[in-house]
């Protein structure tokens, strides 16, 4: 996955988070694991927290199945196995 792409899934997913109030502290978690990725390649909190992320989303759709896209999911577990 290309870094453009995975920056769209990371945004998409941080608007999600926030939209839906799922966790306080993981949208600025997860915004802070990318932009230290963009600037040292590391993606070890990047991986982290979009595991988390995928968790918590998908919880939601298990109970609120419109609440979350299947395609944001799928996008969100390409993220974490892209290393």
């Amino acid at each position: 996955m290309n870094e453009e792409k995975m920056e769209k899934t990371v945004l998409q997913t941080l608007e999600k988070l926030e939209k839906l109030g799922l966790d306080e502290t993981l949208p600025a978690e997860l915004s802070w694991c990318w932009n230290s990725f963009v600037a040292d390649k590391n993606p070890v909190g990047l991986i982290e927290k979009s595991q988390k992320a995928h968790a918590l989303l998908s919880e939601k759709k298990a109970v609120q199945p419109r609440a979350v896209s299947q395609k944001l999911l799928d996008d969100l577990e390409k993220v974490t196995r892209a290393f």
